[in-house]
């Protein structure tokens, strides 16, 4: 057990896709900025694991072979442990109305595979897990989790 404290416990982000490649960089990513990462390979999974871990984030995928991220979306803000967390697509459509889908659904962000840069990864996953925290719906980050993160949420409120 560690002595941290809440508000500086590093947060937790669900990834829920069912590519072992994609999966891959989004882990390495995370990981570097010392985020915890849990994973889940289908969006039923991934569902039960966000009411189990209850993560500050979730990245999901919205291309998945049985459940894919609509449902998972829909079932996670049906649910009363989960609704408040917030969700960032994963898709490699190019289809406006699949992000406009995803968005009208919950999600607050979306990001575009392949992951072509991915310093606008860690700024979009840094301010939402921002917004979160100031919006009570996550645990306080540690000052050292968001460098340079701070900067950027104040451009986007």
């Amino acid at each position: 057990m560690s002595d941290q404290s809440a508000s500086e416990r590093a947060p937790t982000i669900l990834l829920i896709d069912d590519s072992l490649s994609e999966l891959r960089v989004l882990i390495d990513l995370l990981s570097a900025r010392k985020w915890r990462v849990v994973v889940s390979f289908d969006g039923l999974d991934g569902f039960y694991k966000a009411q189990m871990k209850q993560p500050d984030l979730i990245l999901l995928d919205v291309r998945m072979p049985g459940m894919d991220g609509f449902g998972t979306l829909r079932r996670l803000k049906a649910d009363e442990r989960t609704r408040t967390i917030p969700v960032i697509f994963l898709t490699a459509a190019d289809d406006k109305a699949d992000r406009l889908a995803g968005l009208s659904l919950g999600a607050v962000d979306y990001i575009s595979k392949p992951y072509v840069s991915e310093e606008e990864v860690l700024a979009r996953v840094g301010i939402h897990l921002q917004l979160a925290r100031r919006l009570g719906t996550t645990p306080t980050i540690s000052a050292g989790s968001n460098e340079g993160m701070s900067s950027l949420v104040a451009a986007a409120t």
